[in-house]
């Protein structure tokens, strides 16, 4: 069990500001909300936050454009109210986790502004350009948000790239200089006493777009294992890169227990079960909850005493879980939990999203109330393309990032208690039905299962330390699974979907054992599970 931390113990509450508490009234959360909130956050138990880029922005891609990384977008409030944060969280056992974005910045960054000045400019190799001729790109690299990743400047006669949007240009990490400004900055905020750093798409950051690689370049480890050795290594901090190309044998690279590079990943092999197959993530099919137990499994098995699994369903780039894998109608309760139970026990350490604790569910808009600039785009290619109106809409509902980014539901006040101005996207309408205040005051509600299922961790170091193994690979319905360590083992039973299923018990659970949660108040039969039931039994 060697190699303990904090920051696998504990369970991290992802905050998207923008969406979790106006305190001015300007209809956009901000830094005094959740100050304001903070009781909310340590009543439910969990030991940090992860922040969603709060940094000076332009906001073209909500902030994942960051202009000034030494300073708070006035949206969100000033650097004397995140210091007030960091000092606040500190004092009831909550750390902020920081999300940087190190992969590109905001067209509106200083060093952009200076290396678009000529070619000459000491700050031109911040950025990666490639000669050309107008309208004839380098090559056919494409953007993340449509079209080509190469824009041109006439003036330079040169293209810069941009993976992502146009006004989010690509650092150059091939220039040291660039990433000895990056590691200081990040030395700037945790001589601040920031807890750690979420890292966006990282694995992009080796690239090479002469060879079309975006991903897991040649030089990607080298660069990590430099950053966290000029960085992360001088302090005791939580650091999470997100990963989408990672596979399990380059996860062990990321987060090796020697502490060279991070402490932890996101991948995301689990959120694409639900696309079709070489397509993307619009075009939808049902989830095979064998591919789940498969994916999930090996992530556990493999990682085990080589790597750290983070433990995640939802994050601000994704639907809600209740209504992508659960019920989010009549088993709406149930199914949340259900979801949450397999998630907190197994290995890794649990992410939160908000909202989550109260089963908030997708919304179903009119496209001009929707905001992001993924889906917008879209739209827009898809129509243009000839696909029925209908139908684009029904992957938008299903899988838009504005899913996540409603306000969060706090009462039943107009807004649901999130701003008293007008809020930047409309807040879901069912609002007065799964909010904060209602999930508080029911002893039954998904919010106290969550507190239960985070109380638990801390109570059971099998749950944070206990080696995984899957029971019933075959079964359709059922995903079980057990942790041991050393004499104590815990038994997870979740029924995945919504009808009742027998199923028997093998002889090595029939003995003693105590029920530790479940999600319906009694045991009807040991061997049958109800729609969407979950237990965790202790073996003693």
């Amino acid at each position: 069990m060697g190699n303990k931390k904090w920051w696998k113990e504990i369970v991290v509450y992802q905050i998207y500001p923008r969406s979790f508490q106006d305190s001015n009234g300007d209809g956009i959360g901000d830094l005094r909300g959740i100050l304001s909130r903070l009781d909310y956050l340590k009543d439910l138990g969990i030991g940090a936050i992860w922040l969603s880029p709060v940094c000076k922005s332009p906001q073209d891609d909500n902030g994942y454009d960051i202009s000034d990384y030494q300073d708070i977008d006035p949206m969100f409030g000033s650097l004397e109210d995140m210091e007030l944060l960091i000092q606040e969280a500190g004092k009831r056992d909550i750390r902020i986790i920081m999300d940087l974005v190190l992969n590109h910045s905001s067209d509106e960054h200083p060093w952009f502004k200076e290396a678009r000045k000529s070619k000459d400019n000491p700050y031109h190799d911040y950025y990666v350009w490639r000669d050309g001729v107008e309208g004839t790109p380098p090559n056919d690299l494409g953007s993340t948000f449509g079209g080509s990743a190469w824009e041109w400047v006439p003036e330079l006669g040169q293209y810069y790239l941009h993976l992502f949007s146009v006004k989010q240009p690509d650092l150059n990490w091939e220039n040291p200089k660039v990433r000895q400004e990056i590691y200081d900055m990040i030395q700037w905020w945790m001589d601040k006493g920031v807890g750690g750093f979420r890292l966006d798409v990282i694995d992009l950051i080796g690239k090479q777009p002469d060879h079309k690689i975006t991903g897991n370049g040649p030089n990607l480890h080298q660069y990590m294992r430099e950053l966290s050795k000029e960085t992360f290594q001088k302090g005791d901090l939580l650091t999470v890169g997100e990963t989408w190309g990672a596979t399990p044998e380059s996860a062990k690279l990321y987060s090796n227990p020697d502490g060279s590079e991070l402490s932890m990943v996101f991948q995301f092999e689990h959120i694409s079960l639900d696309e079709q197959e070489g397509k993307g993530k619009w075009d939808l099919q049902p989830l095979d909850l064998l591919q789940l137990k498969k994916v999930l499994s090996r992530w556990q098995t493999e990682l085990k005493g080589e790597a750290w699994n983070s433990l995640f369903w939802n994050n601000h780039d994704l639907p809600r879980i209740v209504s992508r894998w659960g019920n989010d109608g009549e088993y709406r309760v149930q199914s949340a939990k259900m979801l949450a139970t397999l998630l907190h026990g197994m290995q890794g350490t649990p992410y939160v999203y908000q909202g989550e604790e109260l089963g908030m569910t997708n919304v179903r808009y009119p496209i001009e109330e929707y905001r992001d600039i993924e889906l917008l785009n879209l739209y827009k290619e898809r129509v243009e393309n000839g696909y029925a109106e209908e139908e684009v809409m029904e992957s938008i509902y299903a899988k838009g990032r504005d899913n996540a980014r409603t306000p969060m539901q706090w009462d039943v006040s107009e807004n649901a208690g999130f701003t008293e101005g007008k809020p930047w996207i409309l807040v879901n309408s069912n609002y007065t039905e799964i909010n904060a205040e209602e999930s508080i005051h029911d002893p039954h509600s998904i919010y106290h299962y969550y507190k239960t299922l985070i109380q638990l961790r801390k109570e059971h170091e099998v749950i944070i330390y206990g080696d995984y193994e899957l029971l019933y690979p075959e079964d359709t319905n059922l995903f079980a699974y057990t942790r041991t360590l050393g004499e104590t083992k815990l038994l997870v039973l979740c029924n995945f979907y919504g009808k009742v299923i027998p199923f028997q018990l093998t002889s090595e659970f029939a003995g003693d054992k105590s029920l530790l949660i479940s999600n319906y108040s009694d045991v009807v039969s040991e061997n049958t599970l109800r729609p969407y039931e979950a237990r965790i039994y202790l073996l003693v």
